[in-house]
């Protein structure tokens, strides 16, 4: 592990002598290149930097212990020795998940898909609340949501609902929420209080840039039509709302809808970004299973079995099937509390990748 940090921070006082040299500075190109090949190593660089010197105040210090000092600046020695040896321990854990390899998609925003699975109307409720848990949860880390479409049911539920998440970092945490979400509960609507159990399906696919997945005009057909349900006057009297069908390479059309804007060319885009990512998301999913691995989130066919997480009301109880967790304040984490939920993941995630590298 040392010896890859040592080549690390080689590599990285490389790039700030390369950056200095006449010929890269009048290449905007590879000046660029190198700058952003630094900025991806500056935070291993920087902790790495900050673990050495805290090795070297604990040997100043353990060295002032053995020197006869008096039995004030021991203890006031003592007490920084252990400090420093738990800024050692958790500096040592940062450094190994900074070695992992990156997702090369969690810089990106976060296009999501959320659909009602079973449980009727329900299951549409759910849906929406789910909705609303990612809008405020995103709220609260100043991320930005743009609403591409939305299908109602009539009773305040949604049949399904696409959006996407912009803001730093928004991919490589909402990822973990894909999969298919389990709720009990007592719905409005029953009479004998019976507890229902009902699902819905969360997708979440990283932006995709045109150049990273290839659209062919004839691979594609786009066909408008006038929006239906919310967007206002003017998005409902004209046909504004856009539907793209791709079919090329696959067994069945894959089918976007867009009708939230009152512009038939931003409706189109915002189809067309969806797409790329469905096709982004669905070659990186062969190719994993190509080598062996499994997502830690996938979402299947919407069955109550296939379950990544269970919001259970009357026991105000969550639990996430993957690491075998409860969380509870159940309304706290549909009012936007998902930090912790997130958090407890991706430390899962970071020990299996570790464990899978051989890093100890």
């Amino acid at each position: 592990m040392f010896d890859k940090l040592a080549g690390v921070e080689e590599r990285y006082n490389q790039l700030t002598e390369l950056m200095a040299r006449d010929e890269v500075v009048t290449n905007p190109t590879l000046l660029q290149q190198y700058a952003r090949e630094q900025r991806d190593l500056e935070e291993v660089v920087y902790t790495y930097k900050t673990y050495k010197q805290t090795l070297h105040t604990i040997e100043e210090t353990t060295e002032l212990l053995n020197d006869g000092i008096d039995h004030e600046m021991r203890l006031l020695a003592q007490e920084e020795l252990d400090i420093l040896r738990k800024q050692r321990g958790h500096l040592e854990e940062t450094i190994k998940v900074l070695l992992l390899p990156r997702d090369i998609n969690d810089t990106k925003n976060a296009i999501c898909e959320i659909r009602q699975g079973e449980g009727g109307d329900e299951a549409a409720l759910f849906a929406a609340d789910l909705y609303r848990m990612y809008y405020r949860y995103a709220e609260t880390r100043g991320w930005k949501i743009d609403l591409i479409s939305l299908a109602e049911n009539g009773i305040g539920g949604y049949k399904e609902v696409i959006f996407e998440i912009k803001g730093e970092g928004a991919y490589s945490r909402m990822k973990y929420e894909g999969g298919v979400h389990r709720v009990q509960r007592v719905p409005e609507t029953e009479a004998r209080g019976r507890i229902h159990t009902s699902t819905a399906t969360v997708a979440i696919l990283p932006e995709t840039e045109p150049t990273e997945v290839e659209l062919r005009d004839e691979d594609y057909r786009v066909d408008v039509f006038r929006a239906q349900g919310h967007g206002g006057q003017g998005v409902n009297t004209t046909d504004s709302a856009v539907r793209v069908a791709y079919k090329a390479g696959t067994p069945e059309e894959i089918v976007v809808i867009c009708q939230d804007s009152r512009s038939q060319l931003k409706n189109k885009a915002q189809a067309l970004n969806v797409l790329r990512a469905r096709l982004y998301a669905r070659e990186q999913a062969r190719q994993q299973q190509e080598l062996g691995q499994n997502r830690l989130a996938q979402v299947g066919t919407g069955e109550r079995a296939e379950k990544i997480r269970t919001y259970n009301f009357p026991q105000d109880r969550i639990t996430d099937h993957r690491i075998a967790q409860n969380f509870s304040n159940l309304p706290a984490v549909l009012n936007g509390d998902l930090d912790r939920l997130i958090d407890a993941l991706m430390m899962y995630d970071n020990a299996k990748r570790m464990e899978e590298a051989g890093i100890t």
